[in-house]
């Protein structure tokens, strides 16, 4: 019997070489677990159209969504997620950022990745984008 498979994408945010990055809630599967912004697409949904709808709902942000970086597949358990992250713009001022479907945000610099544990399909971007 073959996985579910989930198409997911994520944000790319950089500014002034910091990425920006998300905790998913503690009531979330994988709680507590950092993640660069994003969500599920839901069918009939682009990917770009299906981002920028995640960000609008989780923290009210806007963003300009730019060329895709990374795709990954990633097999957990019970289904396989096939990630795509996307570069983007964000477009929302720092103090308006909410934290509507997150537990927390930070930016962090490129080799402070390290020191936040993410999902297995998140690190092998992270891995992607230190260049492990």
């Amino acid at each position: 019997m073959s996985k579910r498979k989930i198409r997911v994408v994520a944000a790319q945010i950089e500014r002034d070489g910091k990425y920006l990055i998300t905790q998913r809630k503690p009531t979330s599967s994988l709680p507590l677990l950092w993640e660069f912004p994003g969500g599920r697409v839901e069918e009939g949904e682009s990917d770009e159209a299906a981002l920028a709808r995640e960000l609008r709902e989780e923290m009210e942000i806007d963003v300009r969504v730019n060329e895709p970086t990374i795709s990954v597949t990633h097999e957990y358990a019970a289904y396989v997620i096939d990630f795509r992250v996307f570069r983007c713009t964000l477009l929302t001022p720092d103090d308006q950022i909410q934290k509507i479907g997150i537990h927390d945000y930070t930016w962090v610099a490129p080799t402070e990745l390290d020191d936040y544990e993410f999902p297995g399909a998140d690190q092998a971007t992270v891995d992607a984008l230190l260049g492990d």
